[in-house]
């Protein structure tokens, strides 16, 4: 879950710091806070595009800094495991943005990232559900991703076999198609593979040959220089001191017994010296030029050296690429029977495929029954008292998300005929059906932290407070973030805070503060009663408040309750 939020620098933010926990996190403020900069602080640090005028007047940068603390073992762990992500013993990940005017530099736990790899890491944390997100509820190719989400955790082998069986599908239809030729230019590829073949086979490669030439003609290009340097050395080694020094030796060991380990290693030495001179000798004798011997060698690296350039970069990828060509070339021959096989595995495999999609599509079915029953239900404790939800399903090609397309279909309305979601639904009311289809799915979405913004838009009174006990009801299973400007669901917080602008010398800066006990029901009678606070809206505040805590409390015993179970 998000532990921290640290803001420095942004809009009318000048430095703020927020401790979030867990369950239910509320957000309130008055209009023009700055309540949505917090939002957008946290979608810069996931990774949203930054723009220069975020940045504070006067300010050369702007700072972002996400703390987060992940379950150790955890499935999440072991996802972020599989993208590289190096955790803290503690479970700690510590997500960082630095933006300039020009640049901004993102960091995970102190290594530097690309926006692309921060993306992919932040997605695995929180999820945010603002006015954009509703609106992808309008777009068809959510819908399927949507159902998925319900159905998928039961069936993730047969998301997985599906996936591989579409894999191999790809490559039979694709060998297939590759294999499909006029008379022509199957002759023309037959005559091509016959020539590779014959220029590899001619050459008559073994391997390890390439560097033994190389060293080869190293050695022969720069006889002359290692004729010179060995002569060098012959005459140095030959020149040594190390005879008239044992001589002397030798005859101080006749006094002197204590001398005869010494005389014993310069006997060595000697010995020693006089055949590396021998060998240094014999070596520059051998390093006569034969100009034909150099030219043969020449000539054979440079025809190896082609072929590899031409072939692969050794002599086994040669071999390899010249008995591929001799497969194709057999296949080429026997051109009737081999298509025929192709045609069969494409079959075989379109037939596996198709099999899998069928498999899938019953499943999906299946769920997308359960959804439309349990949406329709949040969405009639929302407020929609006459409601219809149901995924219309069609077909496609095959895919590796199978053949099915969906759409979600709705009428909100007594009367009315369902019709397409994005042909339907208002604002306020696609915020609504986000929260039901959030709350069906809150079981099986794994992601830890929820941040809903304008989930309140165009709805009060009993639809707020049903929309106040769906988001508590999330918040058993996932950390929600919540800005909102609607008591019925401050009073559900587990915490709450309020954002305030002051001014400090002469500039509006924005704050985050904490609020607990009077001063957390203070907000709430803000909310309720506006500019001017009496007895009873005080009253209605404390009454507000304390049945929001028992609708928590009875939450909290359901959860325990289908635990056990």
């Amino acid at each position: 879950m998000l532990l921290e939020l640290n803001v420095k620098d942004i809009a009318l933010i000048k430095k703020a710091r927020v401790e979030f926990g867990e369950g239910l996190n509320i957000l309130t403020g008055e209009t023009g806070a700055g309540k949505s900069i917090v939002i957008g602080s946290i979608g810069l640090a996931l990774g949203a595009k930054a723009r220069g005028d975020l940045l504070r007047e006067g300010a050369e940068e702007a700072y972002i800094e996400l703390v987060f603390q992940t379950e150790p073992g955890s499935g999440l762990q072991e996802k972020l495991h599989s993208l590289g992500v190096a955790m803290e013993e503690d479970g700690l990940l510590i997500i960082s943005r630095r933006i300039g005017q020009k640049r901004s530099v993102s960091k995970i736990n102190d290594e530097t990232v690309t926006l692309a790899r921060l993306r992919e890491v932040t997605s695995l944390l929180i999820d945010i559900y603002g006015q954009h997100e509703y609106q992808t509820l309008l777009d068809p190719k959510q819908h399927l991703d949507i159902l998925d989400a319900l159905c998928r955790r039961e069936n993730e082998a047969l998301f997985a076999a599906l996936q591989e069986a579409y894999r191999s599908y790809s490559a039979a239809k694709k060998r297939l198609q590759d294999f499909s030729m006029d008379e022509e230019s199957r002759k023309r590829e037959m005559d091509f593979a016959a020539f590779e073949i014959g220029e590899i086979e001619a050459a008559g490669l073994r391997e390890g040959e390439e560097q033994e030439l190389a060293a080869r003609y190293r050695r022969m290009s720069h006889a002359r220089q290692i004729a010179e340097h060995l002569s060098r050395a012959y005459g140095l080694l030959s020149e040594n001191g190390v005879s008239e020094a044992l001589s002397e030796v030798t005859e101080a060991a006749g006094y002197d017994e204590g001398l005869s380990a010494l005389r014993d290693q310069l006997c060595d030495a000697e010995s020693i010296l006089s055949e590396a001179a021998r060998e240094v000798r014999d070596y520059g004798d051998s390093l006569e030029m034969d100009e034909a011997a150099f030219q043969e060698t020449e000539q054979r690296l440079d025809l190896i050296r082609g072929l590899m350039a031409k072939y692969g970069g050794s002599e086994a990828a040669v071999e390899a690429y010249r008995k591929k060509k001799a497969d194709r070339l057999l296949e080429l021959q026997d051109y009737e029977e081999t298509r025929k096989r192709y045609a069969a595995e494409a079959g075989e495999a379109e037939a596996a495929l198709l099999k899998l999609c069928r498999s899938l599509s019953e499943k999906r079915r299946i769920a997308a029954e359960k959804l439309s029953e349990a949406v329709c239900r949040e969405l009639r404790d929302l407020g929609f008292e006459s409601v219809s939800f149901r995924a219309e399903f069609g077909e496609r090609e095959p895919s590796p998300e199978g053949t099915d397309t969906v759409c979600f279909m709705t009428s909100l309305n007594p009367g009315e005929k369902e019709r397409p979601l994005q042909e339907v639904a208002s604002g306020g009311e696609l915020s609504r059906i986000m929260l039901a289809l959030k709350t069906v799915l809150a079981e099986t979405d794994d992601i830890p932290t929820l941040i809903f913004d304008e989930i309140d838009t165009g709805i009060s009174g009993r639809t707020a407070q049903k929309v106040a006990e769906k988001l508590d009801i999330i918040s058993g299973g996932h950390q929600v973030i919540c800005i909102t400007h609607l008591p019925q669901i401050a009073a559900m917080a587990d915490r709450h805070f309020v954002i305030q602008k002051e001014t400090r010398e002469g500039r509006n800066e924005t704050e985050i503060r904490p609020l607990s006990g009077e001063n957390s029901l203070s907000e709430l009678t803000r909310l309720l009663g506006g500019a001017r606070i009496t007895e009873a809206v005080l009253q209605n505040a404390r009454e507000m408040k304390e049945l929001a805590q028992k609708e928590k409390k009875m939450h909290k015993e359901a959860r325990k309750k289908k635990d056990e179970l």
